[in-house]
């Protein structure tokens, strides 16, 4: 949405979705997660503690740290 130029903003895409700014910036750094880590959840191998709530902590924005938290089974 915000790629396309639908919304202009995090604070215009969050107002359409009806949602907080924060979660809407929370959710979109998980288009940051590692290629490994984005399959590994998608065939069910991330690890237990590998939660959305975990992940919209924040994650490291280099894969190589993203792997040194999060080691996929």
């Amino acid at each position: 949405m915000l790629e396309t130029g639908e919304f202009g903003t995090v604070r215009e895409l969050a107002k359409a979705e009806k949602v907080n700014e924060t979660y809407i910036s929370r959710a979109l750094r998980l288009t940051l997660l590692a290629p490994d880590i984005v399959e590994a959840i998608l065939h069910g191998r991330q690890p237990e503690e590998m939660t959305l709530p975990a992940l919209m902590e924040g994650v490291a924005v280099e894969w190589a740290d993203q792997n040194g938290v999060f080691v996929a089974r």
